[in-house]
């Protein structure tokens, strides 16, 4: 844009034609000497830092030839045009290297030569004097330019040292206040932790002595003692949770929680309490509500049943209104919200700011009715924003006050289960029967053994193959439950001997169990002689069903329990 304002101004006195030229060969050199520099950039380091300033000085000369062909153009205008365009010429190299006037006398040096030709040009006349005196008075202006950048800067860096100076006094002193509170969080850390070993003792010597026989007046003094050490525990536990949410220790669990199960556990101690001060309390659940989520159940209930206690213990009249609502975000998340509304005094909009700050009751005057060290709320706050949640609160005097804690949860299901149905072990006619369970597995022998015997049914067990071929060979059974997968001889292996052997259980029908549902499994355990194959975990109704067929011997359990590829065959 400067380029192309000198060739306007050439253009009124050495015709378009020059004016075009010089603008065409003065963009030319602007564009080569960022070539240069961009190229040469990389090796200022290795001595090629005057390249820069000998390129610049080269560009420079294709602008002084402006004011040399604007003075020794036949136009009036000429001399003066080429006089503004030198003068204008150093400012704009004193202004671009205003902290370095060295490289700045470098690069200005052609109009320094351009003004050299127009003074030799007067020589002898008497505008050469007039034109000399020009020099001094754009020498003292560019001096007042580069001196007024240098104070200026010099202030710039005196002001940036101050700020430098104050960040580090401001970050010590933010280090101090950090180990402070660091220091003071570990010491209410372990006094609290401390205090409830001798607080355990003091209330479990009280509640032992509640046991013995005492009179009247003492088990007064003794239900003093207690609630007085109850109050103190909860105090102790609210302090160690501050400690613990400050040093960023709180720990929280992810686990399947089945919802119902929370509402009764966050609900149950606060209706009790509501009907004792003669106040209703109210459970609504509103929206599409899960049956299991996964979060930390301990923390809900702790947040939810401080907003509860705070509702019953400032609320004289009227009603607890908790309703929870449910918001389906996705297949595998939802939206709660946890409200609890009172018919209370209510809160001031003044109070409602520092109702969440740490040890800060709204009533703390010396005759405030309600005791408690102000941090409940605090810490309720602090775990529902670690849970990626909130807790916000609505409130007008006389009126009640109205908390709601918002949070998201993953679902892990939302259709309410279906009770299993109860699945009996035990025989049309009352039939008792003998059966060998052979598992490797001492838990799910424990589980088929105490399955059967609800039903009478009487038992034998071996934790291999090589065991149930010498207990069949010695005893006769009524069925056979055999593990496929088991040390020292495996259960197909152990069928074979079995069948092949001709003794007492040749024909008894063998039930064969694997984890395993491919069909060629299937086919495999028949093909060593069982009648009938079932997967794991075991399917209890089909295990009862095939128990049912036992009586009609193998050809009754082998027709009701098919391979898949024969089922479906058949069907």
């Amino acid at each position: 844009m400067i380029i192309a304002s000198w060739a306007i101004g050439l253009l009124g006195t050495v015709g378009w034609l020059q004016a075009v030229l010089w603008f065409g060969l003065t963009l030319a050199a602007g564009s080569l000497r960022g070539v240069v520099e961009q190229r040469l950039s990389h090796r200022v380091d290795a001595g090629w830092g005057m390249i820069f300033p000998l390129v610049a000085t080269a560009t420079t000369g294709a602008w002084a030839m402006a004011p040399l062909l604007a003075w020794f153009s036949p136009s009036d205008f000429g001399r003066p045009l080429a006089l503004a365009l030198i003068i204008s010429g150093y400012v704009l190299v004193f202004a671009q290297l205003r902290s370095s006037p060295r490289q700045a006398l470098i690069i200005s040096s052609p109009y320094g030569a351009a003004a050299a030709v127009i003074l030799g040009s007067l020589w002898g006349t008497g505008e050469f004097w007039s034109m000399l005196a020009v020099v001094p008075f754009t020498a003292a202006g560019l001096f007042v330019l580069v001196t007024m950048t240098l104070l200026r800067e010099e202030r710039i860096r005196a002001f940036q040292s101050h700020q430098a100076h104050l960040i580090e006094e401001l970050e010590a002193a933010r280090d101090k206040a950090n180990a402070a509170n660091d220091a003071k969080s570990n010491f209410l850390g372990v006094i609290s932790h401390e205090l409830r070993t001798p607080m355990n003792g003091v209330l479990g010597a009280a509640q032992l002595l509640g046991s013995t026989r005492l009179e009247t007046t003492q088990r007064e003094y003794l239900s003093i003692i207690r609630n007085s050490g109850d109050n103190l525990l909860s105090l102790l536990n609210d302090i160690l949770d501050m400690t613990k949410i400050e040093a960023g220790k709180m720990n929280f669990e992810v686990v399947d929680v089945v919802l119902d199960s929370l509402h009764k556990r966050i609900t149950g101690p606060f209706e009790a309490q509501a009907e004792a001060k003669g106040l209703e309390f109210v459970s609504t659940f509103e929206g599409e509500m899960p049956t299991v989520v996964r979060g930390d159940p301990l923390r809900v209930c702790q947040v939810v049943q401080n907003l509860l206690s705070n509702a019953v213990k400032f609320t004289e009249t009227g009603a607890i209104r908790y309703t929870v609502r449910a918001q389906r975000i996705s297949d595998q998340r939802a939206r709660f919200q946890f409200v609890v509304q009172d018919s209370g005094a209510g809160i001031a909009a003044p109070d409602l700011e520092r109702l969440f700050l740490p040890f800060t009751q709204v009533d703390s005057s010396s005759t405030r009715r309600f005791g408690g060290t102000g941090l409940g709320l605090t810490i309720a706050r602090r775990m529902a924003n670690i849970m990626g949640g909130d807790i916000t609160v609505t409130s007008k005097l006389a009126e009640g006050s109205c908390f709601t804690l918002d949070i998201e949860a993953e679902v892990v299901e939302w259709a309410k289960p279906v009770l299993a149905e109860e699945v009996h072990a035990e025989i049309e006619g009352g039939e008792t029967l003998k059966v060998l369970v052979v598992e490797d597995h001492p838990v799910n022998r424990m589980i088929l053994e105490a399955w059967m015997s609800s039903a009478s049914h009487v038992t034998a067990t071996a934790e291999n193959g090589r065991i149930a071929v010498d207990m069949a060979a010695a005893q006769s059974f009524d069925l056979i439950i055999m593990d496929v997968n088991m040390p020292v001889l495996d259960g197909l292996s152990a069928t074979r001997l079995i069948r092949d052997g001709g003794g007492l259980n040749a024909q008894t029908p063998i039930v064969v169990l694997s984890a395993s549902a491919r069909s060629e499994d299937h086919a495999a355990g028949l093909n060593a002689g069982a009648d009938a194959y079932l997967n794991k975990p075991i399917d209890f109704s089909a295990l009862a069903q095939l128990m049912g067929r036992v009586g009609g011997g193998r050809d009754a359990v082998a027709q009701t329990f098919q391979p898949p590829s024969e089922a479906s065959a058949a069907a």
